[in-house]
């Protein structure tokens, strides 16, 4: 009783099946999707009932179907070993269960061997492996060594190697090789150190250092979602400096690991914060010109603006100079952004804050002139350029809330002073008019909430330039915001005029604002040098330009957008593409993916739902998919540049979106927020409250909650910037940290921070979704070291050379709060073991 029990459970099984495929089935034939999950349901129908029946011939046609769902497969995905176990675990462990003794003793067959019973007489078979049972028997082991062969062969992975030395670093760089004075070393971005101690064959010798903890952990009151651990520590004598998520600046030796000095800026609470996070100090020195910079014109201060009648510069904001220990002797100075809008300069060789910078406060207030204010609404998240004489600012708006917010305006300050030299008005681009009394910068303007860079010998400041908020609807933005919006922009560092103006998405409804820092190199192009800038974006472009002019250096083409875009509003009919492009193919029914065969159906379904024509299909109220989404190929992190070898170590993610516009009734209703509105000050993300549409905007995964598009969703790549070629490409990174069982499968992961280069060949990443650090051959992309962090390492590696002459790779680990990587407060420093004197 108890085995034909199994058979008709089993069956039963069988049964809830084929009734999911065949309804689910016929749902995505209807909306044009393959007919496969119809045609397998019918088969499992068909082996339902001979099961029933204890007919062997439930064998046979289950051998059939999984042997067809092996061919349609490999057909959609090829040897690609998550596309194929997708399609047919569920069928293969259901086969291993059919070959099983206890469901063998339980099937009929007529007598073949003419026995007692008679000729016709139905009678329990023996266990053979002859006929049904031996075919199915035979199609699992196929279906084994077919899955087997996909272990070693990776179809998406691109091996080449990239060239040796090209020609000495031309960038002026008077810095020592041993420090890194800003975020990416140098104001030219390149997160690139001229260090070759560590190198590719002795990298997997690396071994910790020291180890501090900030003691700073998101989760306190007043706290966002977005609460992170991003910051690249500076590093200036025997000094690192590093700032903490909640905006706490701390030196430490830069040998030892040891706390020097720590400050607190004492932000307000109860900020209306979407982020909080540090991504890192700024710092200027007198001695830190360069010969180019000293021939720079000097710029021309202009009066401070008084703040705009009936609209409070900033109630109650805290006054560095008074509430913490100043002085009036400071040749060199930290840059510190504050979360309720400020810029404050400390003394770096103790803390101190620098009395005569803001007029005896030690601080730059930056809600003058500024309309909607809104403590939190708006603030740098990135560090500031410090050149030799301009402070040049930016800052982030909040996204999607309301259509009244805080101006996107940058501006140039003395960075010794803090009197402010000049501003530039995304919203009047034309215009740097000082402001009269009264009057405040453009409200809800295109921001630069990334990091900016700077080439002093051209006196040129370049700008990664957002889009204003709503980023779904641009139906009221004005003819000047649409032409910077989304761009990369060069102003005179001196006095702020535009110089040049580069857009990377035309009309944008995507939220592809420009995330990534220019990256400025000198390429051999032809035989000459050419002054490039290269600048990765959201889309997946590398846009390679002249940074003189604004010029493609290596082609942009102008392709066919899709059109129709919400009522109210428009969209482009082309968008830039560039010759050196990391763009995601187009998602298809075969691309998408699940832990089994149903889930993936929910996906394939799901995407035949929503609008789709490409990476840029417009948002809909229908709902639409964006691919990539708002992550980005590339985000904040940028890319790492060898200005030496002339080559990129870049992180391309990829990762689907959905975006479906809701219309508003009104200008106060809450649309999206469900049953939890947000909390205390904290904004109402994607509310778009004066906007016609809210948005709701959520992962494209399966009903598991996995991602439907297959993986790999994170490579490590690297390019040829003279060519323009992509020359290798290889997924990086595990599941381990991001499932429930701590699988070590190398699916490929996003990475969320930036890639380190050095002068040894070897790059470093630890912003992948695992908590890792790793390292790289640069010239093959070979993974050869790797570190477990203890916290997500989503901020950007650094390295210099430590009083004991030994090189330092330093990065910070405490995770990041929408990603849901693991929280901590971590700065680890790596190192080769110390070499014992010889006996």
């Amino acid at each position: 009783m108890r085995r034909s029990r199994l058979i008709t459970g089993m069956a039963i099984a069988l049964a809830f099946m084929t009734l999911a495929l065949l309804g689910a089935g016929a749902w995505l034939v209807s909306l044009g999707g393959s007919p496969y999950y119809v045609l397998a349901g019918l088969a499992l129908a068909v082996v339902a009932f001979l099961l029933l029946k204890a007919s062997p011939m439930a064998w046979w046609v289950y051998a059939a179907l999984v042997l067809a769902t092996l061919f349609w497969s490999l057909w959609e995905v090829g040897l690609e070993w998550w596309g194929l176990a997708a399609r047919g675990d569920v069928f293969f462990l259901f086969g291993l269960l059919l070959l099983t003794p206890w469901v063998a003793r339980r099937m009929v067959y007529p007598i073949a061997s003419y026995s007692q019973a008679g000729r016709d007489q139905p009678t329990r078979g023996p266990r053979s492996w002859r006929g049904g049972r031996g075919a199915l028997a035979i199609v699992l082991v196929l279906y084994l060594g077919v899955g087997a062969a996909s272990w070693v062969v990776d179809p998406f992975a691109l091996e080449g190697t990239l060239p040796g030395a090209r020609a000495p670093a031309s960038l002026a760089d008077p810095m020592p090789a041993g420090e890194w004075h800003a975020y990416g070393r140098t104001g030219h971005g390149q997160r690139y150190a001229p260090l070759d101690q560590i190198t590719s064959r002795n990298v997997e010798q690396l071994e910790e250092a020291w180890h501090y903890r900030t003691g700073d952990v998101r989760g306190q009151p007043g706290d966002p979602e977005e609460t992170t651990f991003q910051v690249t520590p500076l590093k200036v004598g025997d000094q690192l400096f590093i700032c903490t998520p909640h905006q706490h600046v701390i030196a430490l030796d830069a040998t030892t690991g040891e706390e020097r000095w720590r400050f607190d800026p004492k932000v307000r609470s109860g900020l209306a914060l979407q982020h909080l996070t540090c991504r890192g100090l700024s710092y200027w020195s007198r001695n830190g010109a360069t010969p180019a910079a000293d021939s720079a014109p000097a710029p021309t201060a202009v009066p401070a603006p008084e703040p705009a009648a009936g609209l409070p510069e900033a109630p109650d904001l805290p006054v560095a100079a008074a509430d913490s220990p100043a002085t009036d002797h400071c040749p060199s100075m930290l840059y510190m952004p504050t979360a309720d809008g400020r810029v404050i300069a400390l003394d770096p060789a103790s803390g101190a804050v620098c009395r005569r910078f803001g007029g005896g406060t030690g601080q730059i207030n930056l809600w003058r002139g500024m309309p909607n204010v809104r403590l939190g609404g708006y603030y740098s998240t990135s560090p500031v350029v410090a050149s030799q004489r301009v402070l040049v600012v930016g800052g982030t708006v909040l996204d999607n809330v309301t259509t009244s917010e805080p101006s996107g305006v940058v501006r140039g300050f003395d960075v010794q002073t803090g009197e402010l030299l000049w501003h530039w008005d995304p919203a009047r681009p034309d215009d740097n008019t000082p402001l009269a009394p009264g009057q405040t910068y453009s409200a809800s303007s295109p921001n630069v909430w990334s990091i900016m860079s700077v080439d002093e010998s051209l006196g040129l400041v370049y700008l990664p330039l957002g889009n204003p908020p709503p980023d779904q609807w641009g139906g009221n933005r004005s003819e000047a915001v649409e032409r910077v919006s989304s761009s990369v922009v060069a102003l005179d560092l001196a006095t702020g005029r535009m110089r040049w103006v580069f857009q990377t998405v035309h009309h944008d409804l995507w939220d592809y604002d420009v995330p990534s820092q220019p990256t400025l190199v000198d390429l051999t192009i032809n035989g000459a040098t050419v002054p490039a800038l290269v600048q990765p974006t959201k889309q997946g472009e590398l846009f390679v330009l002249d940074r003189r002019t604004g010029q493609p250096v290596h082609e942009v083409k102008e392709v066919p957008a899709p059109q129709g875009a919400a009522e109210g509003d428009h969209t482009a009919p082309t968008q830039p593409v560039s010759a050196v492009s990391f763009a995601p193919e187009r998602l298809t029914g075969a691309s998408m993916w699940g832990a089994t065969m149903f889930d993936q159906l929910a996906c394939r379904i799901a995407l035949h739902r929503l609008r789709y024509e490409g990476r840029f299909t417009p948002p809909s109220v229908k709902g639409s998919l964006v691919h990539p989404g708002n992550f980005g190929v590339f985000n904040w992190g940028s890319i790492a540049v060898d200005p030496v070898r002339q080559v990129a170590f870049t992180t391309p993610a990829y990762l689907a979106f959905t975006s479906q516009l809701i219309p508003r009734p009104d200008d106060t209703a809450l649309m999206v927020q469900g049953d939890k509105p947000p909390e205390g000050n904290l904004p109402a993300l994607n509310e778009n409250l004066g906007a016609p549409f809210a948005v709701k905007m959520r992962p494209f995964t399966s009903p598991l909650g996995l991602p439907c598009q297959a993986p790999p969703w994170g490579y490590v790549a690297g390019v040829d910037l003279v060519s323009g070629e992509i020359v290798w490409q290889h997924r990086n990174g595990t599941v381990r940290d991001v499932t429930p069982l701590p699988l070590p499968f190398k699916m490929g992961v996003p990475s969320l921070g930036g890639p380190l280069m050095t002068a040894g060949g070897v790059a470093f990443l630890s912003g992948t979704l695992d908590n890792y650090i790793r390292a790289y051959d640069v010239i093959t992309g070979e993974q050869r070291w790797q570190s477990r962090l203890p916290a997500g390492g989503q901020a950007t590696p650094m390295s210099y050379t430590g009083r004991d002459g030994r090189q330092y790779v330093v990065v910070a680990a405490g995770g990041h709060g929408s990603l849901g990587t693991q929280a901590g407060d971590s700065v680890i420093a790596y190192a080769l073991p110390v070499r014992q004197p010889e006996r």
